[in-house]
């Protein structure tokens, strides 16, 4: 039995003269949740235009897509995400993953370690945030980080937590996703730090078997049922029209595929509404991506999203 669709929206940073309203807005339009993404620049912090956002809200959940591990260290990341989810009455979506965008740790003087030893961390940051959310003192000696006999970061109440997002496109992250997350964001792999014009070619039917097929070994191993996981994906365009070739070609030329891969690939939409909303369905139906996220960039798209694609298949 699929999952039934969500539909979330991200954004970077919102009008400062009107970002309750626009809050507002993705609330009213049927979002599930507003997300923001974690990097360096001039975008906003995510930890407090998601505490914001949930204050002026009362239905739409709140995450990060997705924090990285090495910006902040596991004990804050585990008392930021314990208070958003108690001060919103648990609406608070804890999406983490192991980084991967290399200007920003140029950028802030960190070192940039290679992708083992990022996910190791990653590893060890889960079982820590989870173990400070859950019980009343953590202790945790590992290979990147100790703690001593630390409190819980909040008193939450019995059986809430955050829901736990990874995201990651390589096999070694899908894996540790499967064995300790909630909800997959299935992503390209970005081994050069960046995303490419190629990046895109990642997603192509036989790379997404091959994600999914690790994140189920995660699971498997960890005795979870993979079932049970919900399986996110992030759109990078929305193009809601009758005519798609133009688009569709403009894209294969600049990714290396065919119009018929983009017109397929999960984090292109394209099409008219009808098109879009049968590829939905199709993919939901074929990989289990029941939970699209689209960018928030034009208003405009976003509510003729939500008319068009959204609202007819709300409840399916």
């Amino acid at each position: 039995m699929p999952k039934p669709f969500r539909f979330g929206v991200q954004v970077s940073a919102l009008p400062v003269d009107g970002w309750i309203e626009r809050v507002r807005a993705y609330e009213r339009l049927g979002f599930s949740t507003v997300f923001c993404p974690d990097h360096f620049g001039p975008q906003w912090d995510p930890t407090a235009m998601l505490a914001a956002a949930a204050a002026v809200t009362t239905r739409l959940n709140v995450g990060a897509l997705v924090y990285d591990v090495d910006y902040r260290h596991p004990v804050i990341h585990a008392k930021g995400a314990a208070t958003i989810h108690l001060l919103s009455g648990g609406r608070h979506e804890f999406g983490i993953g192991a980084g991967w965008m290399r200007t920003d740790y140029d950028e802030a003087g960190m070192p940039y370690d290679r992708p083992g030893v990022r996910i190791e961390r990653l590893d060890e940051a889960l079982q820590i945030i989870r173990s400070m959310w859950e019980n009343p003192r953590t202790s945790f000696s590992g290979k990147h980080y100790t703690i001593n006999n630390i409190a819980q970061a909040v008193e939450l109440p019995a059986g809430s937590r955050p829901k736990i997002l990874v995201g990651g496109g390589g096999p070694r992250v899908l894996r540790l996703a499967g064995r300790r997350a909630d909800i997959v964001g299935i992503n390209p792999s970005l081994p050069e730090g960046k995303i490419t014009p190629q990046s895109a070619a990642d997603l192509t039917p036989e790379r997404l078997d091959e994600k999914l097929r690790s994140v189920r070994e995660g699971a498997e191993k960890a005795g979870r049922r993979f079932e049970d996981i919900e399986l996110n994906s992030l759109t990078f365009m929305t193009a809601i029209t009758d005519d798609p070739s133009g688009i569709r070609t403009a894209l294969a030329a600049n990714s290396g595929m065919t119009p018929d891969q983009v017109a397929n690939c999960p984090i292109f939409l394209t099409g008219s509404a009808a098109e879009i909303r049968d590829g939905l369905e199709k993919r939901r139906e074929r990989y289990g991506l029941s939970y699209i996220v689209v960018q928030g960039r034009d208003q405009a798209v976003i509510e003729k999203f939500s008319e068009q694609v959204m609202a007819p298949l709300s409840g399916n």
